[in-house]
């Protein structure tokens, strides 16, 4: 599979607990902080969680 490129757009501030645990697990602790992850189904998974609060693009 390829890789992704996650950016945090909105805070954590008012999510539930375990929200806030997927974004520290995908590595996102601050606003706008932007970190690569291999595309496997895991990290699909975690993504599509927080979907509100991240932006996604592909790297080819």
């Amino acid at each position: 599979m390829g890789k992704i490129r996650i950016k945090q757009v909105k805070s954590q501030i008012r999510r539930e607990g375990s929200q806030k645990k997927t974004l520290i697990a995908l590595g996102l602790r601050k606003m706008n902080q932007v970190v690569e992850h291999e595309a496997s189904a895991t990290i699909l998974g975690m993504v599509n969680k927080v979907n509100h609060l991240v932006s996604v693009e592909e790297i080819k």
